[in-house]
């Protein structure tokens, strides 16, 4: 029948989305370890905080976010002209993606990685997605991605800890990939996991890019601070970068999620007590998995990677008849929340039944 057609890319690509087994517990799933959510309510200050933004809700927020900048930069130790404030990770990301890609240019980054990367970069953005194989070990391949830089590049996504593998991407291999990048493409390191990272040689975007003039840091507060359903994130980048963000993400973050925002940063010393409880049952999961006789490879984030490849759907099949809710990434693995212990337990539990009744 004709009428208004959305463009075809949309049809093409398969919309990122967190899967229906994130957020609220459903009839099926009661234990959601797909969505690499926070399993600790908000803490007690920070839900004060939001509440009482909630009183105010008839206004418009803060339309540049000047309060939450103040803070983060005072956080950091960087100009406020560095940060940018948007929708969570994935709202700065897509800003970060309309600000310096055109259709024609190319966005670069590893695969599997990231799922929204392609679908900005080509069904929103209209550019060119430039997708590098990850090593077998789950590793960015940055001999590789350098190798891969052309004239069109204008963007290079480095996502460390990498979802899903969890791996890091460390110091000293970074600076020798930023050797090899010309300056007039920005190379953005998203950290959605960082502070999950227990890896000293990882590399450490805040300190990259205070020597580089050509990088760009993303970060949430949906993961370690807990505020996923709030949707905030910020970037740190080059001032000229930064000040498009802010022009772009007109109205893009609540007053409710600011006022969150400004209150777990003064939280800092409570949210890391809570990652450090998410990171010994990381270590306990996957000490348990390595056990049972599982490839998992040892992760940096709040979430462990099983690469199944064929088996994927089958193990995934029997986490949802124990109720458990994983997350399924096509034919390459499955992705699991690290999240309250009683539900890791449970999850334990099925990935040894799976092997007994599979691997006789």
């Amino acid at each position: 029948m004709p009428g208004p057609r959305p463009r075809p890319e949309l049809h093409s690509i398969a919309v990122h989305a967190a899967s229906r087994s994130g957020g609220a517990p459903t009839a099926e799933f009661t234990h959601l370890l797909a969505a690499n959510e926070n399993p600790y309510d908000p803490l007690p200050g920070v839900l004060d905080a939001a509440i009482a933004a909630t009183r105010r809700f008839n206004r418009y927020p803060d339309i540049g976010c000047a309060r939450l900048i103040a803070a983060l930069a005072h956080r950091f130790d960087l100009p406020p002209t560095r940060f940018a404030a948007g929708a969570g990770s994935v709202g700065v990301i897509q800003s970060l993606i309309q600000a310096m890609a055109a259709p024609g240019d190319e966005v670069m980054y590893a695969w599997r990685s990231f799922e929204a990367y392609p679908v900005i970069t080509k069904a929103i953005c209209g550019a060119t997605p430039v997708a590098v194989p990850l090593t077998d070990e789950g590793y960015h391949d940055l001999d590789a991605m350098a190798e891969r830089v052309t004239a069109r590049t204008r963007l290079i996504f480095l996502c460390t800890p990498n979802n899903p593998t969890g791996r890091t991407v460390s110091r000293d291999e970074l600076a020798d990939f930023l050797a090899r990048v010309p300056e007039d493409v920005l190379v953005v390191l998203d950290e959605a996991y960082a502070e999950f990272v227990s890896d000293k040689d990882a590399a450490d975007g805040i300190t990259v890019c205070r020597a580089y003039p050509n990088v760009a840091v993303v970060r949430t507060f949906s993961k370690a601070f807990g505020l996923a359903g709030l949707r905030i994130g910020f970037a740190i980048a080059p001032e000229a970068v930064a000040a498009a963000l802010r022009t772009m993400a007109t109205y893009g973050v609540s007053q409710i999620g600011q006022e969150a925002a400004i209150a777990s940063l003064a939280a800092s010393d409570d949210v890391m007590k809570r990652v450090d409880l998410v990171i010994a049952e990381r270590h306990r999961m996957e000490d348990a998995l390595i056990e049972q006789g599982w490839p998992v490879s040892c992760s940096q984030a709040n979430f462990l990677w099983l690469p199944l490849r064929g088996r994927s759907a089958e193990f995934a099949g029997v986490c949802a008849r124990a109720g458990i809710g994983v997350r399924v990434l096509a034919e390459d693995g499955v992705r699991v929340t690290v999240g309250a212990r009683e539900s890791n337990d449970l999850f334990l539990a099925a990935a040894a039944n799976f092997r007994l009744e599979h691997d006789q």
